[in-house]
């Protein structure tokens, strides 16, 4: 049979759980909120990064099949 103190503590874990889930979501929404603002924020450099390497692969793989 388990006393109060036992019953209590019970509960007190279950609830710490059901919290922690709560806030890794939290935490999730938070991080995609941020990376979405610096791909705005960095439009442009990662547009001309990306292209620039899309022009290195396709001029390679020209150099490969000549």
């Amino acid at each position: 049979m388990k006393s109060r103190k036992d019953q209590k503590r019970l509960k007190g874990i279950q609830e710490f759980l059901k919290e922690e889930e709560g806030m890794g979501t939290v935490e999730i929404i938070l991080i995609i909120v941020v990376l979405i603002g610096l791909v705005i924020i960095f439009k442009t450099q990662l547009r001309s990064l990306v292209e620039t390497v899309f022009e290195k692969i396709t001029n390679d793989s020209n150099t490969v099949m000549s």
